[in-house]
């Protein structure tokens, strides 16, 4: 399931398990205090413009979140701690701050995301074939 979503979105396969692996633990059926939902942990109005009908079902949980990786990687072009942190924190925040927000949380997480698996690999520019 990572394998594929990694080769249709062109993201590491190794990121989006460490991905995982940080958002629920690797629980389908993690629930955040916050309300995000599954595996990648995706907030019900996210999910929903992902076309997510069921954040509970791994598959479409994978998909929907290696989708909104994907698409702010294309945001902040390719910059892959810009990305985390608007995985974490919202858009909205980093475009606020202009970078990783101030938030102990997403500082933390982006910091532990880069530090936990093959991070030099990610900061390569992925080839798009859009």
């Amino acid at each position: 399931m990572l394998a594929r979503a990694s080769r249709e979105h062109n993201v590491n396969v190794d990121l989006l398990a460490s991905l995982v692996k940080a958002e629920s633990d690797g629980n389908a059926r993690a629930v955040s205090r916050a309300g995000a939902r599954g595996l990648m942990q995706l907030m019900p109005g996210t999910a929903n413009e992902l076309g997510v009908a069921d954040s509970f079902k791994p598959d479409q949980n994978v998909r929907g979140g290696t989708t909104y990786l994907d698409e702010l990687l294309t945001r902040y072009h390719d910059n892959m701690a810009m990305a985390l942190a608007a995985y974490n924190a919202g858009p909205a925040a980093v475009d606020k701050y202009h970078g990783i927000p101030p938030y102990h949380e997403t500082r933390a997480y982006v910091a532990a995301l880069f530090t936990n698996s093959t991070a030099a690999c990610w900061r390569v520019k992925r080839r798009r074939n859009k």
